[in-house]
């Protein structure tokens, strides 16, 4: 017997900042990825979060245009 699975793909967002850097925890609420800075938190710390590919702990990571986020199938860009 053969199983077909399908992948979902993930959803790609471009958000830009009018600053030099955001900090992980404020990009994801100003996202609305999170529904608030202890959701961030929780979600930050225990390695549910991505920063250009790699598992990222740190809830005050600066994150400056180039850097990409990826959380819950969705990938958010700095721009």
């Amino acid at each position: 017997m053969k199983i077909k699975v399908k992948v979902a793909q993930k959803q790609e967002f471009n958000k830009k900042i009018d600053t030099d850097f955001i900090r992980l925890d404020a990009f994801l609420k100003m996202n609305d990825a999170v529904q608030s800075g202890g959701h961030a938190k929780v979600v930050i710390q225990s390695g549910e979060v991505k920063v250009n590919g790699e598992v990222c702990t740190m809830r005050g990571k600066k994150l400056r245009p180039g850097d990409s986020v990826e959380f819950q199938w969705k990938i958010y860009n700095v721009i």
